[in-house]
């Protein structure tokens, strides 16, 4: 059986298909919704629970959702309002107080809370403004060609559109089609524990009281490649905390796991008592979420220009980074702008939306890893002589960026230069368009920049 993407914007002829139903594949239905365009989003599960733990949104993806009636308000009751970071060594010995400054601030809301509780709000929404969406629809295959794109459904079913957007993660079966070769995750080396739960618990300690007294805190612990985050969460009713750490273990199946709290120990064995005091009142299991590496993709769009891969599917990130769910929405607010704007259809659009987005993507995969390297790799002598060096680095090129305005101002340029590519046209490299919208920053954090001289 075969269908078309339809929807309830009569006149309008982009249809698109989105494959996901996570941050990226929301953001694209509802940016591509408000564009006029037709949507149908596609999600494997048949029901969508609020699982999950913390999940950060900067200023740059936060500036999305403000454009979304009623959903900045909801996101705001459920967001950890702490003014800056403390940051120790794992003895306890504190090395930096990091208060957001005045520019900073200016970056604009970031939103900071629970996985599973933003998302219920970005899905409703998404439902109220009148997104398909099909749940228990798993997509077994991707195709296209001059016309039209499509998938087909695990009950064989085969739907079509002008444009398919693969959202589904790092395992997304559409990055086959767009690399022409069935590419297997990496480990990356590390792991994450997590952990969320009611913060009852901590506040009957006493050493543990500031937490949930006088508003959100966020700390983090650093030692010898392991770092430390707790946070307390809407005004200190809820508590998380993370714990970055080497991990070899095959990836292969499956890349989040349960483990017991002992395994977090073991880690942690030695470190402040205060954290010892954190184990000590945090429920067990936790998630042991290993961090699949992904080497750089050539390309994220099809060879028909037809099928584009959004988030993760394109470009995962590391957690060091805090843009992974930021970019994806920068994606999606990006697309829905050029297939909104395209003169000459759908294939120009898919191009323009990869040229605009790649430069700024790598470089802001880049400062996750250099985040990494900063705090796993730290010479705590030095630090303690120079403790801004341990600081998290907060740049207005990437913080203060609004994806939907850049997106509108560049496209003509941009899709201009792809239309008079010698080598191609539009289905050629995208890469003589990729140079207009190279970031000041170019290879992650001002800093390194000025390192290596560019």
């Amino acid at each position: 059986m075969s269908t078309t993407a339809t929807g309830t914007s009569p006149g309008n002829s982009v249809r698109v298909l989105v494959v996901g139903a996570g941050f990226a594949g929301l953001a694209a239905a509802i940016e591509c919704r408000r564009k006029g365009h037709d949507v149908i989003l596609l999600e494997k599960l048949a029901e969508l629970k609020p699982l999950g733990d913390i999940i950060s949104f900067m200023s740059n993806g936060a500036r999305i959702f403000q454009r979304w009636p009623g959903v900045p308000e909801q996101l705001e009751k459920l967001s950890m309002r702490a003014d800056g970071l403390l940051m120790k060594n794992w003895l306890g010995e504190t090395l930096l107080r990091q208060i957001w400054t005045p520019e900073e601030q200016g970056f604009g809301t970031r939103y900071d809370g629970h996985r599973g509780e933003f998302h219920q709000v970005v899905y409703k929404h998404a439902l109220d403004i009148g997104v398909d969406v099909r749940l228990g629809s798993r997509v077994e295959d991707y195709f296209e060609d001059d016309e039209e794109a499509g998938v087909v459904l695990a009950n064989g079913e085969r739907l079509t559109a002008d444009v398919v957007l693969a959202a589904e993660g790092v395992r997304s079966k559409g990055r086959e089609i767009v690399l022409g070769y069935d590419d297997k995750p990496k480990a990356s080396g590390y792991a994450v524990y997590r952990v969320w739960f009611d913060a009852e618990e901590i506040s009957k300690d006493p050493d543990l009281r500031f937490f949930t007294d006088d508003g959100d805190k966020h700390v983090f612990w650093l030692g010898p490649d392991v770092h430390f985050i707790a946070a307390s969460v809407k005004n200190g009713k809820d508590f998380s905390w993370v714990c970055t750490h080497k991990d070899e273990q095959d990836i292969e199946e499956s890349w989040s796991f349960e483990a017991p709290l002992s395994d977090a120990r073991k880690i942690l064995r030695g470190w402040d008592p205060i954290v010892q005091k954190i184990l000590d009142r945090t429920p067990s299991p936790l998630i042991d979420w290993k961090l699949v590496y992904r080497d750089p993709l050539p390309s994220w769009i099809s060879p028909r220009r037809r099928i584009a891969l959004i988030g993760d599917a394109a470009h995962p990130f590391l957690p060091t980074s805090m843009q992974g769910a930021s970019q994806a929405v920068e994606d999606g607010a990006t697309i829905a702008v050029c297939l909104a704007l395209s003169r000459s259809g759908v294939q120009e659009a898919v191009a323009t939306f990869e040229a605009i987005r790649y430069e700024r993507v790598r470089s802001a995969q880049k400062t996750g890893e250099q985040t990494r390297d900063i705090w796993h790799k730290a010479d705590f002598d030095a630090a303690k002589k120079n403790p801004l060096s341990l600081r998290l680095r907060r740049e207005a090129w990437l913080l203060a960026f609004d994806a939907e305005m850049y997106a509108e101002e560049k496209y003509e340029i941009t899709a201009r230069v792809l239309r008079e590519n010698p080598e191609g046209g539009i289905f050629g490299d995208t890469g003589p368009a990729r140079v207009l919208h190279v970031p000041e920053s170019r290879e992650g954090f001002m800093e390194y920049n000025r390192k290596t001289g560019r």
